[in-house]
């Protein structure tokens, strides 16, 4: 399907910000935006993914630009959203999505795992939604997606860090949801559970493993997922979309999860 698909215009004409977006659920979401009439900044580290991505939808026609920043470096996003408003206008919708995954249980953890998952998935989240909603305060109006995480709010075995720094992330953006809200801004959270990514495939690395992750498994307490499948970025993608759009335009402080009903809905 080309860029301009199912459900385009939705998003016509409007510039949104999508983070962790040269692969996984960052690149589904990108994507989707694409085909429902968004123009697109993309940012992500890793700079020859990114590259790749944008000029395959610049070949599509979608409008876009590709900054190569670390989400966790605050005078650098700042620098980034500083620029992408002088030069594409103002970004009207965010989807904050780059994170990090490292595993080891809870005692033996080393510290830098610890200390990487905080700084990429809750100082980043914080530096890129604080920049972003700054300037939505300013002109009233605009939403706030972020990616957190079921983990978030289901303990997870050999998870600890990942786990607490989702859960630092996402009480920071109900905070900043709280907030922004009388200023006609909108902030909620997306939280998947076990999607097919390479942040998943490098957890689950084998079919025995993914199907261990679908049926529980009882030694490191997992609950499983009911509906029986993992899910595919683009699952999380659309969900994304939803609570950017103007269809959920009274839905604020939410935390959704898109698990498949691993966690019961807890």
């Amino acid at each position: 399907m080309s860029a301009r698909g199912r459900g385009a215009g939705e998003f016509d004409g409007r510039l949104a910000l999508v983070t962790g977006a040269a692969q996984g659920i960052g690149a589904a979401t990108a994507a989707r935006l694409a085909e429902q009439g968004a123009r697109l900044a993309l940012c992500d580290r890793d700079e020859a993914r990114l590259r790749d991505f944008a000029r395959e939808l610049q070949g599509q026609g979608v409008e876009v630009a590709a900054f190569v920043c670390d989400v966790a470096d605050g005078a650098a996003i700042e620098a980034m959203v500083e620029r992408i408003e002088r030069e594409l206008g103002e970004i009207a919708h965010l989807a904050h999505i780059a994170g990090i995954l490292r595993v080891g249980d809870a005692v033996g953890l080393e510290l830098e795992d610890w200390d990487a998952c905080m700084t990429v998935n809750a100082r980043g989240a914080f530096v890129v939604a604080r920049a972003v909603a700054a300037r939505m305060r300013e002109r009233g109006r605009g939403s706030i997606v972020a990616v957190g995480s079921n983990a978030a709010s289901a303990p997870r075995t050999g998870m600890a860090a990942y786990a607490a720094s989702k859960a630092a992330a996402t009480q920071y953006l109900r905070c900043l949801a709280l907030e922004l809200a009388p200023h006609g801004v909108r902030c909620n959270i997306v939280s998947p559970g076990s999607t097919d990514t390479a942040m998943q495939r490098a957890f689950a690395v084998d079919e025995a493993a993914r199907q261990r992750i679908l049926r529980g498994d009882g030694e490191r307490f997992r609950l499983g997922v009911p509906l029986g499948r993992i899910a595919d970025p683009g699952d999380i993608a659309e969900t994304i979309c939803f609570l950017l759009s103007d269809r959920a335009r009274h839905v604020t402080l939410h935390d959704l999860r898109v698990d498949g009903g691993a966690t019961l809905d807890m």
